[in-house]
C-alpha cells in the first residue's frame, strides 16, 4: 500500500497516533542496601529449574550468603510456594540468625503477603530487583549458573528423590571442598569461619577497651 493511500485512509477514519506513555523511573530516594561487609548480613535467593528422566519437574530454591558465597540451602521440590519458602527461611534463621537484608526478584513466591509479613516480623529488610535487571542479584545468579553447569547439566536424575540427594551432596562439596577465587581461594565454609573469628576478636577487643579505658589510652 502506498504512502498516499495510507495517509488518505488515516485522514478519512480520523485516526490518531497513540500517545507515548512516559517511562516509569525509579525514585532517587528508593533505599539501596549497602554491600555486605561480613557474614550473615545479606542473603540472596532465587529459583533454578530442571527435570528428571521420569519427567518429574524440579524447582530448586537456592539461598546464598553474599559475603561468604556459601550456599545456605538448596530446597528441591516439584513446586515451591510461599509457605515452603517461609519454612526454609525459618529453619535457616533458627540455625544461623537472621540477616539484615534478603535480596530477590519480584517473583510471586517472594512478594506474597505471607512472605513479606514473615520478613517484617523477623526484622529482615526486603531488597527486590528492578524488573528486567537480574544482575542486581548477581551473587545468586552466578551461583545458579555454577549449579547448572557443575551439577544439573552433568547429572542424570532418575527421579526427584535421587535429585535431592545428589544436589545436596554437590552443595556440601561447593561449600566445603571447592576453593573460590572470590574469597581468596578458600572454601566458603573456611572463609566464613575465619570471618566469624575476626568479628569475635574485634568484639572482644572493643569490650576490653570499654571496660578499661585507662589501659587502652596508655597502650595507644
Amino acid at each position: 500500500m502506498s504512502f498516499d493511500r495510507t495517509h488518505r485512509i488515516w485522514r478519512q477514519n480520523d485516526l490518531q497516533v497513540p500517545r507515548k506513555r512516559p517511562r516509569k523511573r525509579i525514585a532517587g530516594s528508593r533505599p539501596r542496601p549497602q554491600p555486605a561487609t561480613g557474614p550473615n548480613q545479606v542473603w540472596a535467593y532465587d529459583f533454578v529449574f530442571d527435570a528428571c528422566a521420569n519427567h518429574q519437574q524440579l524447582k530448586c530454591l537456592t539461598i546464598v550468603d553474599e559475603w561468604t558465597h556459601e550456599c545456605l540451602a538448596i530446597d528441591v521440590q516439584g513446586s515451591i510456594r510461599a509457605g515452603r519458602v517461609i519454612e526454609v527461611l525459618t529453619r535457616l534463621v533458627s540455625e544461623r540468625g537472621a540477616p539484615k537484608h534478603l535480596r530477590s526478584d519480584n517473583g510471586p513466591e517472594f512478594v506474597s503477603r505471607a512472605v513479606l509479613n514473615w520478613l517484617k516480623d523477623a526484622n529482615i529488610d526486603t531488597v527486590l530487583n528492578d524488573p528486567g535487571k537480574p544482575w542486581q542479584n548477581g551473587t545468586n545468579e552466578s551461583f545458579n549458573g555454577k549449579c547448572r553447569d557443575e551439577c544439573l547439566s552433568m547429572e542424570w536424575f532418575r527421579n526427584r528423590m535421587e535429585a535431592k540427594a545428589v544436589i545436596e551432596d554437590w552443595r556440601v562439596h561447593f561449600n566445603e571442598d571447592r576453593p573460590h577465587s572470590s574469597v581468596g581461594y578458600k572454601t566458603p565454609k573456611v572463609f566464613r569461619m575465619q570471618e566469624e573469628e575476626k568479628a569475635r576478636m574485634a568484639k572482644h577487643e572493643q569490650h576490653e577497651e570499654n571496660s578499661n579505658p585507662t589501659a587502652a589510652a596508655v597502650l595507644n
